[in-house]
């Protein structure tokens, strides 16, 4: 099955563990309140990243979650921790001498405070997306009594998502089959003229599916619904233990 009709496949890690059979409800909750958790972590504290280093590397052990996938998914925050590197460069003294270099040692701090949180933020919901389909994530949502209009957002927004990739992927094929090759600097103007067309093409698509929206009773607001079971006790339970242990490393650090 394509990803156009099952969106947010290439993320998932199909598997039969408890944890993918957890409600998902509980696993955004857990998921929400455990980066709530390392956010808290006092900066200049080190030692409690360990532990949520354990508490994560668990999870993923009962999950079945192949750990150099997890690791390759981290390269999406690559550019955010380039632009982090700048602080020990620009922070404010006092300073320390790293190969000749001057750098500050607050900024040095700062800079690893915001790594590592961002770092285990992201390794957090990376098993969250590995674990739950899109769809269930909404559902999860729901369930949590997130405010519908998010949760329909959201929900078109994962939807029309895979349909945008595609224009895109189409865009590029008709591109490639006129001599494009958007791998030249001088071809930047052509991969600009593709993305303002791309945009274009996205605002018309998103008119149609309003007014066809508007011709079958659409008011400007969401339906209620609540889709999905509820959680077992014992799910929550479950699921809570993890920032539960994770907010114990927070406040003993």
């Amino acid at each position: 099955m394509s990803s156009l009709h099952d969106p947010g496949a290439e993320l998932l890690i199909p598997a039969d563990t408890a944890v993918h059979r957890l409600a998902p409800q509980c696993k955004v909750a857990a998921t929400a309140l455990f980066v709530l958790a390392v956010a808290g972590t006092p900066r200049g504290s080190y030692w409690p990243y360990l532990w949520y280093l354990l508490i994560l590397g668990v999870i993923a052990a009962l999950a079945a979650l192949p750990p150099l996938t997890l690791l390759r998914r981290l390269v999406v925050e690559v550019p955010f921790l380039l632009f982090v590197l700048a602080l020990p460069v620009v922070g404010a003294p006092p300073e320390l001498t790293v190969l000749g270099v001057g750098l500050s040692e607050p900024g040095l701090h700062a800079a690893a405070t915001i790594a590592l949180k961002a770092t285990f933020g992201l390794l957090a919901t990376g098993i969250l997306a590995a674990t739950t389909p899109l769809p269930e994530i909404i559902t999860g949502l729901e369930r949590l009594r997130v405010p519908r209009v998010f949760t329909a957002v959201a929900a078109f927004m994962v939807r029309y998502t895979e349909v945008v990739l595609g224009e895109l992927a189409r865009m590029r094929t008709a591109r490639a089959c006129r001599g494009g090759d958007p791998r030249w600097l001088w071809q930047v103007r052509e991969v600009a003229g593709g993305l303002g067309t791309l945009v274009v093409r996205t605002f018309e698509r998103g008119e149609r599916v309003y007014l066809a929206m508007v011709s079958r009773g659409y008011t400007g607001v969401p339906p209620p619904a609540l889709t999905g079971a509820a959680a077992s006790r014992g799910a929550w339970t479950a699921a809570l233990a993890v920032p539960l242990l994770a907010a114990v490393g927070t406040v003993l650090g």
